[in-house]
């Protein structure tokens, strides 16, 4: 099984390399591969789009290499390859976001990419640190996690998906806030397994079983 892990200038590779690497070995030795070469994505049997950034800084990054929306929308949605977005690789999927100027999405799950509103002064922006998952369903990313999982978040701004069937699983901050989504073949996280610890590892080994 061979795992891309999108380089485009805007992802934290190192640390989520390594994570799925620690897990590799668990799923009959996946190999993984970062890569920005379109031809080793399209042909790869899973896809992981990591994102540290804004929003349009990072769909920028996708658009500059020639081929690579092709290559992804190719594994992806033709070849229905599973794909896991982590956070602004997450917002991604979306229709449209809203950092700083209107920016188009990928349009996988359709939604838009907003601000975080709070309305306690006390609660800082971004929303950084521990918070403990709500998950909206049952669904195989979220196997042999306790009840409430503690993940960690870097972001200012979340996913509205337009359908609530595509809201996986959100944390409180002040406001319900999403914290990953999912249709399909597809998943995101706004949160970052890669520095989750012991929860973040076992949703990683979980997209590697996972079988949609």
């Amino acid at each position: 099984m061979t795992v891309a892990i999108i380089d485009y200038g805007s992802g934290n590779l190192h640390s989520v390399a390594k994570a799925f690497e620690c897990q590799s070995i668990k799923n009959k030795g996946a190999y993984v591969r970062v890569t920005n070469k379109p031809d080793e994505v399209a042909s790869a049997d899973r896809v992981v789009l990591p994102g540290v950034g804004s929003y349009g800084h990072c769909k920028e990054g996708l658009s500059a290499i020639d081929g690579l929306i092709e290559a992804l929308e190719f594994a992806v949605l033709e070849r229905g390859q599973p794909f896991l977005g982590i956070c602004v690789g997450m917002q991604l999927m979306s229709t449209v976001g809203l950092e700083h100027v209107q920016n188009k999405g990928l349009n996988w799950v359709p939604g838009i990419v907003r601000p975080i509103a709070v309305s306690d002064k006390s609660l800082k922006i971004p929303h950084m640190g521990w918070n403990d998952l709500k998950r909206a369903c049952n669904h195989p990313i979220f196997d042999d996690l306790g009840p409430e999982a503690d993940v960690y978040f870097v972001h200012s701004f979340h996913f509205k998906p337009d359908n609530d069937a595509d809201l996986l699983a959100t944390v409180e901050y002040g406001d319900t806030v999403t914290a990953a989504v999912g249709r399909d073949n597809l998943i995101g996280t706004q949160f970052h397994p890669e520095k989750s610890q012991g929860a973040g590892l076992t949703v990683i080994n979980n997209f590697l079983r996972w079988c949609p």
